[in-house]
């Protein structure tokens, strides 16, 4: 049932696509009828070429004749350039179209969705399934429709000139009817999985293209080439398994025609030969003959292609299917202004069932105020991060922004009000204006220089030829993590948002980066609701709070001074973590896990608090 469901949903679908389109479609369709017809003139003067002037000796008809067979070549001609044109055109305009469709419905889908499909799949179903529509709103759709035109009038005009052999024919020719259905249903399961194992293939490699690093660090360059091969080799297998259907198609194409051309010679020659067809209206029979069969053959080869529109339109319907995270914004309430005030009531998480990922948390980061998230690997501070960005939605309880629960309002107007700086950020192929301004397009380029100065990062922009407009690579590969890092706070800064994430902004980085950064970071939290992850826990005394959470659970909260007297779980990490990087700082290069120096040994030589 649901199967049915979905063919129906496709095929309307493909309905209103060209619906859409019905002016180009039917002016195409009439330069089509125009060209078709006149594609007749030329078979239809062999007769009177053969048992007129050749029979009769009426010498005075070739000029007619020839005028006439040159302005029918000439009509066509100029009918399919302007068929080319106007279907062409709408072909690539649909094409365009989709593609602005999907990439917008795909933008828009959950997090989640991301989580478990590879982005080299994604593009491949935005860029290549589309292309399929042009078979459908270009020139494929109407050669259908004027080759059963052209097919129809053919073959009337084989009925009035011998409607016997004509019969046979028809018979024979019906097989061949049932033979391109079979190949229809054949064809489409083919070109579907092609789309997806293309889409597959595609998606591997560029993961692998996009950690060439990782693969070359693992001598994985074998391993990787063998995935791939694997891939194109099971589409090569999809394209073998089309082509021999093709083939099995054309091969009993010409396996059908020959039949026709044997009872042609069979039956038209003794219809000759008894006088009841001429020589002209023989020959005149064969042409026509051509003219019923190229179209049959070429709506062959445009089935095809509609089995492969139809396929493409399959995979990009179960994208458009999905129900996006801003589905329902339009009945929610808009947000324009916000204090930053977040509460979380109740919250319970989990990304698989029975697996609870946040259990039962609650707690409140007045507006202006630093939550600092503390805890193992895997204790849930990311996913809390998540939660407050709106990615994911928790299964129980509430988040509130200035008592707001965010299930009630516009994603698009609170996610207006977040910024992020994450351990990885993320920079495009661009220049590093373009990467800072992308927070806020419309700044100006004072804007973009100001925050860049509050960031520190004009001390290596300075440095580089372009200044600003240096282009940074793919993910920013020509920068530095620290410059990266730098960037990404301009960026957020230029955002100028109310509630700010940072998550792990600067455990990867050496002393000289981190200080440098940690003072972009003091700007950047100035008057804002401020989430801090952080494993390097000196980066976090002067929190307002400080949230311990462990198994999914809020353990401990509380400042640095008030988790430190309590000798509790803040305590052990905060003890562990401050002896390892006082001995490396003193003593580096030896064994520091043996050390049992207390923070009250080594405050004399070494104060965290001075990173902040």
């Amino acid at each position: 049932m649901k199967a049915g469901l979905f063919e129906g949903v496709v095929w309307r679908e493909a309905r209103e696509i060209i619906w859409a389109r019905r002016y180009r479609l039917a002016l195409g369709l009439v330069l089509m009828v125009v060209g078709r017809l006149a594609a007749l003139v030329l078979p239809a003067t062999s007769k009177y070429l053969i048992d007129e002037v050749v029979g009769n000796g009426r010498a005075e008809l070739l000029g007619p004749l020839a005028a006439a067979a040159g302005a029918a070549t000439l009509v066509q001609a100029v009918t399919g350039f302007l068929n080319s044109q106007v279907l062409g055109v709408a072909a690539q305009r649909a094409i365009t179209d989709m593609r602005k469709t999907v990439q917008d419905h795909v933008m828009r889908l959950p997090i989640a969705y991301f989580d478990s499909v590879k982005s080299g799949e994604l593009i491949s179903r935005i860029m290549t399934d589309a292309e399929g529509i042009r078979n459908l709103v270009g020139t494929g759709l109407v050669q259908l429709v004027g080759g059963l035109l052209t097919a129809t009038v053919a073959l009337s005009v084989l009925f009035y000139l011998n409607w016997r052999l004509t019969s046979l024919t028809l018979v024979v020719l019906s097989i061949f009817g049932v033979m391109m259905a079979f190949a229809f249903t054949r064809l489409r399961p083919l070109f579907r999985e092609r789309g997806a194992l293309n889409a597959t293939a595609t998606g591997r490699l560029g993961e692998a293209l996009g950690g060439i690093r990782i693969v070359k660090s693992y001598t994985a360059e074998s391993r990787e080439s063998g995935i791939f091969s694997g891939n194109v080799d099971a589409l090569f297998d999809n394209v073998r398994r089309a082509v021999t259907a093709m083939a099995g198609l054309s091969a009993g194409s010409t396996l059908i025609f020959g039949v026709v051309g044997v009872l042609m010679i069979l039956v038209g020659g003794r219809s000759i030969l008894s006088g009841a067809m001429s020589l002209g209206d023989f020959v005149m029979y064969i042409f026509f003959t051509g003219l019923v069969a190229a179209p049959l053959v070429q709506i062959s080869s445009i089935s095809t292609q509609l089995s492969e529109a139809f396929a493409g339109l399959d995979r990009i319907r179960e994208i458009r299917s999905r129900l996006t995270e801003d589905a329902s914004d339009r009945n929610k309430q808009r947000l324009t202004e916000i204090q930053g005030d977040v509460r979380f009531e109740d919250v319970s998480f989990s990304y698989v069932e029975g697996v609870p990922v946040l259990e039962h948390i609650s707690f409140d980061a007045p507006a202006g105020t630093t939550t600092a998230l503390v805890g193992s690997s895997g204790s849930g501070k990311s996913t809390l991060a998540s939660l407050v960005l709106a990615f994911n939605q928790p299964q129980s309880g509430r988040v509130l922004v200035d008592g707001t629960p965010l299930a009630e309002v516009r994603l698009a107007d609170y996610r207006s009000h977040v910024g992020v700086v994450l351990q990885d950020n993320f920079l495009f192929d661009g220049t590093i204006a373009e990467n800072i301004a992308y927070s806020r397009p419309q700044a100006s380029a004072d804007e973009i220089r100001e925050v860049s100065r509050i960031a520190h990062c004009e001390e290596f922009i300075s440095q580089f030829e372009d200044g600003l407009e240096t282009v940074v690579g793919e993910r920013g590969v020509k920068l530095s993590g620290g410059q990266r890092q730098r960037i990404a706070i301009a960026r957020a800064i230029l955002a100028d948002p109310r509630i700010l994430i940072l998550d792990e902004a600067t455990s990867s980085l050496d002393s000289e980066s981190e200080s440098l950064i940690q003072d972009g970071l003091r700007t950047l939290r100035s008057g804002r609701t401020t989430f801090v992850i952080a494993h390097r826990l000196s980066t976090i005394v002067s929190a307002d709070q400080i949230l311990v959470i462990e198994g999914g659970l809020i353990v401990e909260r509380g400042t640095h001074e008030s988790l430190i007297e309590a000798a509790g779980r803040y305590h052990d990490l905060y003890t562990r973590q401050y002896r390892l990087e006082m001995d490396r700082f003193i003593n580096p290069g030896e064994d520091f896990t043996t050390k049992a120096d207390t923070p009250e040994k080594t405050s004399a030589r070494f104060d965290p608090r001075k990173n902040l």
